[in-house]
C-alpha cells in the first residue's frame, strides 16, 4: 500500500483514546427538566401521548423535585393548568396563579434549584392564542401591543414569585423590550430573559397541547409563530431580541431546525436553548416501546447532536433519562 496513508482509525482504537478526543460533551448541567403544575391535591396523572411525564398537584411536587436534584439537574422549566380560563388569561399574572404558588413552593422545598417560569398566555386564555383576541369585522385576530401588557404584568408577577429566568414563548413584537421595561421598573433587574427568539409554527407541538391543555380554538398560531421554511427570518428574530435586551435564544423545536441553531450560534454570542420538544419525546417513546429502536441510542444521540450544533443548553423531557444515563 502507497504511502502517505491517513490513518484515521488509530484515534477509535479504544474507550479510552475515543473519550479523550471527543470534540462535544453532554453534562446534566446542560439539561433542563420542563414541569406541568395543576391545581388540586394528590394528583399525580400521566399524560397519555407522552408516556413518563405527568402533570402534578402543588402537594405531590416534591416526588418530582427530589429526583431532580438527587440526579444533579439544575433548573426546572414550568408549565401551568389554571382553574379557570378567560378572554385575557387572567391565570397567568394573578398574584395566587398556580405558576407562582408552585414557584414559592420549589424555593422553600429547593432554592438552590433554578425556576424558570413559561410567561406565555396560551394555557390560561378560553381561546388558547398566546395574545389577546380582537373581532374586526368577523375575523379574529391577535391584537399584538395589548398583548404585551399582560405578558409584561406576567413576568412581573413570576419574578415576584421568585421565579430565576422569564422565559417568554409568545412571539409578539417587541415582547422582550416590553417584559424588560417592566422587570427594571419594578426592581427586578437581576432576573434575566430566556427568549423562545425562533419559534416555529410546528407539528411537534401536539403532544404538549394535549398536556397544558393549550391548543387553539379557532385558526392557528402562523401569524405570530414562524413559517417552518424560514431561516433568514430566524436570524432577524434573534437579532431584534439580542437588541431589546435578551439573555439567552431560544430555537424550538430543536430536532428538525439544527441548522437554524449552527445558524445562531455562529452570529450571536448569546446562550443558545434548544427545545427538545413534546412530539421529538414522545415519536422515540413510542417506537422504543414497540421495540423498534434502542431508546437510550437514539436519545443520547439526539441530545449529542444538538450540542454540536450549537446548543448550550437542552430543554428536553429526556433531561431525567439522560441524567441517569450521564452517571452511568
Amino acid at each position: 500500500m502507497s504511502f502517505p496513508i491517513i490513518r484515521h482509525r488509530r484515534l477509535r482504537g479504544s474507550s479510552a483514546i475515543r473519550n479523550l478526543i471527543r470534540e462535544t460533551q453532554l453534562h446534566v448541567h446542560d439539561l433542563v427538566h420542563p414541569m406541568f403544575v395543576i391545581y388540586g391535591s394528590g394528583i399525580k396523572r400521566e399524560i397519555p401521548s407522552m408516556p413518563g411525564v405527568y402533570q402534578y398537584s402543588l402537594d405531590r411536587l416534591d416526588e418530582e423535585l427530589r429526583e431532580v436534584a438527587e440526579l444533579g439537574i439544575q433548573a426546572v422549566l414550568l408549565f401551568g393548568l389554571p382553574e379557570h380560563k378567560d378572554e385575557t388569561g387572567t391565570g397567568a399574572y394573578e398574584e395566587e396563579g398556580i405558576i407562582q404558588q408552585a414557584t414559592r413552593r420549589i424555593k422553600q422545598l429547593y432554592p438552590d434549584l433554578l425556576v424558570i417560569a413559561d410567561t406565555c398566555l396560551c394555557e390560561y386564555t378560553s381561546h388558547g392564542h398566546c395574545g389577546v383576541v380582537h373581532h374586526i369585522g368577523g375575523r379574529a385576530e391577535i391584537d399584538n401591543d395589548p398583548s404585551l401588557e399582560l405578558l409584561a404584568r406576567t413576568a412581573v408577577s413570576q419574578a415576584k414569585a421568585g421565579a430565576d429566568i422569564i422565559a417568554p414563548s409568545n412571539m409578539m413584537d417587541g415582547y422582550v423590550q416590553a417584559i424588560r421595561t417592566a422587570l427594571d421598573a419594578q426592581g427586578f433587574e437581576h432576573v434575566p430573559i430566556m427568549a423562545y427568539s425562533v419559534k416555529y409554527a410546528s407539528a411537534f407541538y401536539g403532544p404538549f397541547r394535549d398536556a397544558a391543555q393549550s391548543a387553539p380554538q379557532f385558526g392557528d398560531r402562523k401569524t405570530y409563530q414562524m413559517d417552518p421554511a424560514n431561516l433568514r427570518e430566524a436570524l432577524r428574530e434573534a437579532e431584534s431580541d439580542v437588541r431589546e435586551g435578551a439573555d439567552f435564544l431560544m430555537v424550538k423545536p430543536a430536532l428538525a431546525y439544527l441548522d437554524v441553531i449552527r445558524a445562531l450560534k455562529e452570529n450571536f454570542d448569546l446562550p443558545l436553548v434548544a427545545y427538545n420538544v413534546s412530539a421529538e419525546y414522545s415519536m422515540v417513546k413510542a417506537a422504543a416501546q414497540n421495540g423498534w429502536i434502542d431508546e437510550r441510542g437514539i436519545v443520547m444521540e439526539m441530545l449529542i447532536g444538538m450540542k454540536r450544533a450549537g446548543a448550550d443548553i437542552i430543554l428536553t423531557y429526556f433531561a431525567k433519562d439522560a441524567a441517569r444515563w450521564l452517571k452511568e
